[in-house]
C-alpha cells in the first residue's frame, strides 16, 4: 500500500509536470472507483493545475476551483505517459480506473490503475479537501512543523491511546496522518521497540526517540525517491525496507533472524533482539510477549 513518502513523491513528481498545464479530457473508467458526482469529472475539463499536495495517503490535485483527490488504496497506483492514446478507454476488467489527459502535449497525461481483484481506489472531485470523509478525519502530518516532540508527547497521552498498542496508534490515520503498516514496522525497528508495547507505557526517553525514528525513516524514504521515474517507486520501496516484508533474513542492525507476526488481513514484522529483548512474539491475534 502505498504510504506517506511513496504519495509524497508521487505528489513532487507530478506537482513538476502538470502544474499551470490545462485539463484536456478525464474518463472514469472505473465507475465504482468514483465516490462523488457534484462536482461532476467534467468540471476539471479546460481548468489548469494549480498544484499537487497530499492529506497523509490522499493524493490531492487542485484543478481550477475543485479538487481531484486519490486514495491509492492497497493496490493502486498512478502511472504518467506522453504517449497516451486520444481514443475514449473502454470499460472493462483491466486495472484501469480514472485517466486524465492533458490539452497538450498532445498524449501527456495521467493513469489511474489499480492491481488485483480487490477494488478499493477512491476517487473524489469535491471544492474543498475536507469534503472527503477520510481526510477530514487525519490526523497531524509528520512533516507538518507542528508536529513537534510536545505534541506528539500530547497524541499519546490522549484519550484512548495510552492503552493502545504503539503499533496501532501509528497506523491509526486519525492519531498521525501517512504511516501504515510498512512504515511503522521500520520505525518501530529504528526506535528499537516492541510493535506491543502499550503507548502509555513509553517512558520520556522512548517517546523522544521514537519522535526521531518517525521522522528519519519518513524523510530517508522520501529522499531515496527523490527523482525516481514513478515506475520504479514501489520497486525502491522494497529495497529501502530493512525489516518489514523481511521475514526469515537477518536483520541489517545485528543479524537476528526477522520474525513475523500474522493477522487475518495483514502480517507484521520485527527483530527479536532489537526490539523485544531476544524473546518472540506469539504468532497469533492480540499476540503478547512469550514468557
Amino acid at each position: 500500500m502505498p504510504e506517506l513518502p511513496e504519495v509524497e513523491a508521487l505528489a513532487r513528481f507530478l506537482d513538476e509536470r502538470v502544474t499551470g498545464q490545462i485539463v484536456g479530457r478525464v474518463y472514469p473508467v472505473a465507475v465504482h472507483a468514483l465516490k462523488t458526482y457534484d462536482p461532476p469529472v467534467t468540471a476539471l475539463e479546460g481548468q489548469a493545475v494549480a498544484g499537487v499536495g497530499r492529506h497523509g495517503k490522499f493524493l490531492d490535485l487542485t484543478v481550477g476551483d475543485a479538487h481531484l483527490v486519490l486514495h491509492l488504496a492497497r493496490a493502486g497506483w498512478v502511472r504518467w505517459s506522453e504517449k497516451l492514446p486520444a481514443l475514449p478507454p473502454k470499460p472493462g476488467k483491466g486495472p484501469l480506473a480514472l485517466r486524465l489527459l492533458l490539452a497538450e502535449p498532445a498524449g501527456t497525461g495521467l493513469d489511474v490503475t489499480e492491481a488485483g481483484t480487490q477494488k478499493h481506489l477512491a476517487v473524489y472531485v469535491v471544492r474543498d479537501p475536507l469534503d472527503v470523509p477520510g481526510v477530514a478525519r487525519v490526523g497531524p502530518d509528520p512533516f507538518d512543523p507542528a508536529f513537534t516532540l510536545d505534541a506528539f508527547s500530547a497524541l499519546l497521552k490522549g484519550a484512548g491511546q495510552q492503552r493502545r498498542q504503539i503499533k496501532g496508534v501509528l497506523r491509526d490515520q486519525s492519531v498521525i496522518a501517512g504511516i501504515g503498516n510498512a512504515y511503522s514496522d521500520e520505525i518501530l525497528h529504528a526506535a528499537r521497540m516492541s510493535p506491543f508495547k502499550p503507548a502509555g507505557n513509553l517512558t520520556p526517553d522512548e517517546v523522544t526517540g521514537l519522535y526521531a525514528a518517525i521522522g528519519d525513516t519518513l524523510a530517508e524514504a522520501v529522499e531515496r525517491s527523490r527523482g525516481l521515474p514513478l515506475k520504479d517507486l514501489k520497486a525502491e520501496k522494497k529495497s529501502g525496507l530493512r525489516v518489514h516484508g523481511r521475514k526469515g533474513e537477518p536483520c541489517p542492525v545485528c543479524g537476528d533472524t526477522i520474525r513475523e507476526v500474522s493477522f487475518s488481513d495483514s502480517s507484521l514484522q520485527y527483530c527479536p533482539t532489537c526490539q523485544t529483548g531476544g524473546r518472540p512474539l506469539a504468532d497469533r491475534r492480540l499476540s503478547r510477549l512469550l514468557k
